[in-house]
């Protein structure tokens, strides 16, 4: 098979190779898929480039966590009735060598969702980890039905599953955003109202909710815990998986006060259940009203080191997507 790999981390184009690799085969319950797209999120390139000082993990790594394709061969304890399916994987690089950026993987059973039949496979390609980590952001406090969530960051990948998921869920949704042209992407994901994010942005939520909001879906931990506790009502919570300071300052009593919860979300770590639910969830939204992604950039697999630094550096809105 034609694949993509690196042996050592550093720059997009001076360690990532594309070339011939053993195609593989599925184990007990395992599927193997014919990958029709491969989507790219930040965490695939700050692995490459060893952001966060771990070091390379396997010898060889095959990126990138998410796709979609066909299901094409079955490991021993697989259902018959997966031959063939369109489907969408998930954790496809956590805590295993090779990912989605080659024409055929193998995933265990329980990393893939079927695609729903109004949904392409590079909008498939796009739902890992946004919409897994959106859905856990969202929920990780209890149900939010007839509560007022606020998502911050409302126009990024994860904050847009956030808002669709959100407002699939039952809550009335707040979406900020960085600057006006963002809002119609947090619309268009369902978000009732969307305030840009300055330092008014406080004064802003509270003119729309003046009782304060119960939860917050938080991607710049550290820039908004103030604002963010301002705006919490009485055993509020945040779920943050992101920051902008790797070691912020919290209003520490004032969170005392207010019975605040916070949890802290790491995408790969997040219960097998949990995930499981996320995509039944996902799969729900797409198939009543959630339109998904805009597609920013499409390429092929040769271009991969191309896709990456677009990620990195984006020219136009929109996700980058592997198209093979």
């Amino acid at each position: 098979m034609k694949a993509a790999w690196y042996e050592k981390q550093g720059l997009a184009r001076e360690v990532l190779q594309v070339g011939e690799m053993p195609d593989p085969r599925p184990g007990p319950g395992e599927v193997r898929l014919r990958i029709a797209a491969s989507g790219i999120n930040p965490g695939d390139t700050k692995k490459r480039g060893d952001t966060f000082g771990i070091g390379m993990p396997y010898p060889r790594v095959i990126p990138h966590s998410d796709g979609a394709g066909r299901v094409d061969a079955l490991g021993e304890g697989v259902s018959p009735g997966w031959l063939g399916r369109n489907v969408w994987c998930y954790g496809a690089q956590s805590y295993r060598p090779f990912g989605t950026a080659a024409e055929f993987i193998v995933v265990p059973l329980d990393h893939i969702a079927p695609l729903p039949a109004n949904v392409t496979p590079e909008q498939g390609a796009c739902l890992g980890i946004p919409g897994i980590t959106g859905h856990r952001a969202v929920h990780v406090a209890g149900d939010v039905r007839g509560r007022t969530v606020v998502v911050q960051g409302a126009a990024g990948s994860v904050g847009i599953c956030a808002v669709a998921l959100a407002r699939h869920a039952g809550a009335r949704v707040i979406g900020t955003v960085r600057a006006a042209p963002d809002e119609s992407a947090a619309r268009n994901a369902g978000a009732h109202d969307v305030v840009v994010s300055d330092k008014d942005l406080a004064s802003r939520v509270r003119a729309l909710v003046p009782d304060g909001v119960d939860h917050i879906v938080e991607v710049a931990f550290a820039a908004n815990i103030d604002a963010d506790v301002e705006l919490l009502k009485m055993d509020g919570s945040i779920a943050s998986y992101a920051t902008n300071n790797a070691a912020p300052a919290i209003p520490f009593w004032q969170m005392v006060f207010k019975n605040i919860r916070v949890f802290f979300l790491g995408s790969d770590d997040f219960p097998a259940e949990a995930k499981i639910q996320a995509a039944r969830d996902i799969n729900s939204a797409l198939e009543a009203d959630w339109a998904g992604f805009e597609i920013g950039e499409r390429l092929p697999l040769a271009e991969i080191a191309r896709a990456h630094d677009l990620v990195d550096h984006p020219v136009k809105r929109g996700l980058v997507i592997l198209s093979l």
